[in-house]
């Protein structure tokens, strides 16, 4: 995948996941480097169970961002403490 289309994708999953998490955005960069690594996440998530990881722009891709973006965000608030 492109590197625009990352940064497209993990700025869509970081601000749903962190809509979903904390009711609020992170801003705009921390958003795109959480949803980015929270599609790393998820995708390697989704691989272990069988399944498909991020392949494009995609509404797969997108949901597997969103959900390993929530995990992401939700650790990152565990070890920041916010």
């Amino acid at each position: 995948m492109h590197l625009i289309s990352w940064i497209v994708l993990g700025l869509i999953a970081g601000f749903m996941g962190s809509k979903i998490v904390n009711k609020a955005g992170s801003g705009i960069i921390m958003d795109i480097v959480l949803g980015i690594v929270g599609a790393i996440v998820g995708g390697e998530i989704f691989e272990f169970f069988g399944g498909h990881g991020v392949t494009g722009v995609n509404i797969t891709s997108l949901i597997t961002a969103i959900f390993g973006s929530v995990i992401v965000i939700y650790a990152y608030h565990a070890i920041s403490g916010k």
